[in-house]
């Protein structure tokens, strides 16, 4: 058990050289992956049964002590979020497996541990330059995995990601090296620490790298003004990827969490919080294009893209506030958004196989096989998405809200929160009544059915709206707790670089 806080991020890495051994035998490769993910599964339950006590559980990468040596950090939120990219990741990869998607290409299931392998580093490593290491991992499998199956469209989608990508981690780059040069070192405990002993002439050098550091945190999250990436790559990807991706927005997310929460904390004197205003502000410009973007949509999958975008406009405000209330209302609906936005990809592929040559374009198309299923999982899903009550997307989106009431700019906040919501409404109506209502004979013939598995993963995903509702008593008072934690820089602090000697 001393070493389960490794486990989590060598589990895949190891998984991904297995896999590479089975060759072309996409059989074994899929019972073999099947089980990864099932222990992965294991692994990550009891990570977050470890995490509950409360305490933060250590591990030193070659016995080197922090600041010097590589320290996995595992937390509330960081065994939080292991466990949600690992059951989103096993839906997609069911999905994958039912609809053949995995065998249209090579090293597909090899790619997917080492996506997994990347995101799980990033959530737990406790090193600057380590996540951007971590970063590279994760962007590097996911260029793989988006030009799955090849095709043009996905190709042009590919090089636009792929370059957006690479400028923000040459950014990330020059952010890391400034701030080592000022701080001398990269562990985000030491970093934080020595914030609080900053010279006064230095601030403002340190001030220009955290925030050049935020807008590359704001390039994976698909922040403004660099967020035109994302429809065109999350549309174009293959449907069991694109779930995946996901949880892709949700790592720029939490990187600003903990390292702009950690070393830019109140420790930070002058410095405290430099980023909030900026997400706010940056955090709202995103949700009103979001939804614009949503109304002007030609496909589904375009669509689900900007609605995607639209959740991570909706966390950067959340976080953005800057309050304890508004911390736990966002891992609240980031948990939501991030399996619902899952499920609707998996949804519009099926939707999309099921129109044949109409495909996801909003034409009017044949009456689908299983319309009546297919359709109302659609209106649960779109209903989930856009915040209508009963599902979390509500109850999210009424905690922010009720987070900002003591802002100053609560007005402008509460406008453009429900003026998307109603303009994502609308939008998600009117392509439901064309996919199901306007659907005729008169179209051409449908395509083939959807297979049972395939449908199956997406009511698993799907059931994540329903059960935060019934268990949101639990649920947000472990996001309360957890923003406690999160908040209590001093406490992190103190677990990593004092305790060094004792950890494995």
């Amino acid at each position: 058990m001393m070493h389960l806080t490794a486990l989590p991020v060598l589990l895949p890495l190891i998984g991904g050289f297995l896999l590479l051994f089975t060759g072309r035998n996409i059989q074994l490769q899929r019972r073999l992956h099947l089980a990864l993910m099932l222990g992965l599964l294991i692994v990550s339950g009891l990570a977050l049964q470890t995490a509950l006590t409360g305490q933060y559980s250590l591990y030193q990468l070659g016995n080197w002590q922090p600041p010097f040596g590589i320290v996995l950090v595992l937390d509330r939120l960081s065994a939080m979020l292991v466990l949600l990219t690992t059951l989103l990741a096993l839906g997609a990869l069911v999905y994958a497996i039912a609809t053949d998607t995995d065998h249209q290409g090579p090293h597909f299931h090899v790619l997917f541990q080492l996506q997994l392998f990347g995101l799980n580093g990033a959530f737990l490593t406790g090193d600057l330059f380590n996540l951007f290491v971590f970063f590279e991992v994760l962007l590097l499998a996911s260029y793989g995995l988006l030009l799955h199956g090849g095709g043009r469209l996905r190709t042009r989608a590919g090089l636009h990601y792929v370059v957006i990508n690479l400028i923000g981690s040459t950014l990330f780059l020059f952010a890391v090296g400034t701030l080592y040069g000022m701080l001398g070192t990269l562990n985000i405990a030491d970093m934080a620490q020595r914030m609080a002993q900053l010279p006064a002439e230095d601030q403002g050098v340190v001030a220009a790298a955290g925030l050049l550091l935020l807008v590359v945190f704001g390039i994976k999250a698909a922040m403004f003004p660099l967020y035109l990436w994302l429809p065109a790559a999350y549309a174009q990807a293959p449907a069991a990827v694109a779930a995946l991706f996901a949880i892709m927005t949700k790592v720029g997310l939490y990187a600003i969490i903990r390292v702009h929460g950690t070393v830019f904390g109140e420790q930070a004197g002058a410095l405290a919080y430099i980023h909030s205003q900026w997400l706010l502000l940056l955090g709202m410009v995103t949700l009103a294009l979001a939804a614009l973007g949503v109304m002007a949509s030609r496909g589904l999958r375009e669509q689900v893209a900007y609605l995607v975008l639209a959740s991570v406009a909706t966390l950067l405000i959340a976080i953005g506030l800057n309050t304890a209330e508004a911390l736990a209302a966002s891992l609240y609906y980031l948990v939501h958004s991030t399996l619902i936005a899952g499920a609707m990809f998996l949804l519009a592929d099926i939707i999309s196989r099921s129109r044949a040559a109409m495909q996801d374009q909003f034409i009017p198309g044949p009456v689908l096989p299983n319309i009546i299923l297919i359709g109302s999982v659609f209106m649960l899903i779109a209903i989930a998405m856009t915040g209508m009550p009963p599902l979390s997307g509500f109850f999210g989106k009424v905690m922010i809200l009720h987070a900002a009431l003591a802002h100053d700019w609560y007005a402008a906040i509460v406008a453009v929160i429900l003026v998307s919501g109603l303009l994502m409404i609308i939008s998600m109506a009117r392509t439901g009544s064309l996919l199901f209502y306007k659907a005729h004979e008169s179209h051409g013939e449908a395509g083939p059915a959807s297979k049972p598995l395939a449908v199956a993963a997406v009511l698993a995903l799907l059931t994540a709206a329903p059960l935060l509702v019934v268990f949101a008593q639990p649920f947000t008072a472990f996001t309360e707790t957890t923003t406690a934690q999160l908040l209590n820089t001093q406490a992190y602090i103190e677990a990593v670089l004092s305790t060094a000697g004792d950890l494995p």
